[in-house]
């Protein structure tokens, strides 16, 4: 199928354009011309003066849509969580798998590769968030699976590391000592979850770590001029990209906009979704924790706080309206830059020819209308229709 999307306002991703077309053929975009040089004839969309830009890349999703990837380690549950997202405007995420035991992660690298099989571009891979952490800094992370890789896991996860975007790994945990052969494998590492000084943090990045999982949450902080622990270190690394919650929660406005500041093109947007987002459940398990939901924030019994509730869309809007960051740029930590930061920017990320027509429409007061992966069109509103 050839059709044209017309009479919206195109964020490419390198600019804002009025007065054009994005042409689809099957699953990719294959021109973006002035609308009097879309060809005679070819189907259209009329996009109502509504925005297009690239699909939402979120890089840290542990559920959505009443679901948990560590609470039912399935396809229908990637299924369901993919769905979702779609209502937001994310057409390709990393589902997050938490803390758990050896067993646990070999099912999920195992439902991992045949999602992949199944869908493409998707679930992009599969992002390990622990166990090799710091109980220090473990969060609603349970205590009793933190611990230093084992020799069989070593060579389970490298043997497996096609089907592994990203691993969140301690710079303080022993198993940073093997960042370099993750890093070989094609395996991003992220630093998190981390009680570590600034020298043990650029001690990761020098083996190859290239990732910072959600800034200031569960990390060691700037604590005085003379220790800048985690954050320091990744607010000061030029090389290293930084995911970032923009719910007004979990990271104050105002850090945002001193991280903005700091990394740049390298921040990028995250929503630690759970089973909350997309959903009115009031509570959920965590592996083994209950977390419960008020007002849109996600905390155990105990008040820390369990990921969040926000989707991708809220999270643009934060940034253009308590952040003050210009859509455009919104827009690119939300697609662009994460792209970037796991190697999937030659096909995902932007709007240009030759890239998969992974897109979402949206309204000026941030609700999504539609979304399409794989040039295929999922309406979001009864107040935009696709007919080709």
């Amino acid at each position: 199928m050839k059709y044209a999307l017309i009479n919206g306002v195109i964020y490419t991703g390198t600019a804002v354009l009025y007065g054009h077309a994005v042409i689809v053929e099957n699953d990719r975009i294959v021109a973006v011309v002035r609308e009097e040089d879309v060809p005679a004839g070819l189907s259209s969309a009329d996009l109502q003066g509504h925005n297009l830009t690239a699909g939402f890349i979120d890089l840290q999703l542990n559920g959505c849509g009443g679901v948990m990837f560590n609470g039912d380690i399935s396809v229908k549950t990637l299924e369901i969580m993919q769905q979702t997202n779609l209502r937001s405007g994310t057409t390709s995420y990393l589902p997050t798998f938490i803390t758990a035991t050896d067993e646990g992660m070999k099912s999920a690298v195992k439902i991992m590769r045949e999602y992949l099989a199944q869908y493409r571009n998707q679930a992009l891979g599969l992002h390990l968030e622990g166990p090799y952490i710091s109980l220090a800094k473990k969060g609603v992370h349970q205590a009793e699976f933190v611990r230093e890789i084992s020799p069989e896991m070593y060579d389970f996860l490298t043997e497996n590391a096609d089907v592994i975007r990203i691993m969140t790994i301690a710079p303080e945990n022993a198993t940073a000592r093997f960042i370099a052969d993750f890093v070989e494998k094609g395996i991003r590492v992220a630093v998190g979850h981390s009680d570590a000084s600034y020298r043990q943090t650029k001690q990761a990045f020098a083996r190859g770590a290239t990732l910072a999982t959600h800034l200031h949450n569960a990390m060691s902080p700037v604590k005085s001029g003379r220790e800048m622990g985690v954050v320091g270190a990744v607010l000061e690394e030029d090389k290293v990209y930084a995911g970032i919650i923009a719910d007004g929660l979990h990271v104050e406005f105002g850090n945002i906009s001193i991280a903005k500041r700091c990394k740049g093109k390298k921040l990028y947007l995250v929503t630690d979704a759970t089973a909350a987002a997309g959903s009115d459940i009031a509570r959920f398990d965590f592996v083994g924790t209950t977390v419960y939901v008020r007002d849109g924030k996600c905390f155990d019994g105990n008040g820390t706080l369990g990921g969040s509730a926000i989707t991708m869309i809220e999270s643009v809007g934060n940034l253009v309206k308590e952040v003050g960051i210009p859509l455009d740029e919104a827009l690119r930590m939300a697609n662009l830059y994460p792209a970037e930061a796991v190697g999937v920017a030659d096909f995902l990320g932007s709007v240009e020819s030759g890239k998969i027509a992974n897109l979402t429409v949206f309204s000026h007061d941030f609700r999504v209308l539609a979304s399409a992966v794989n040039g295929k069109w999922t309406e979001c509103s009864p107040h935009l229709k696709f007919t080709f």
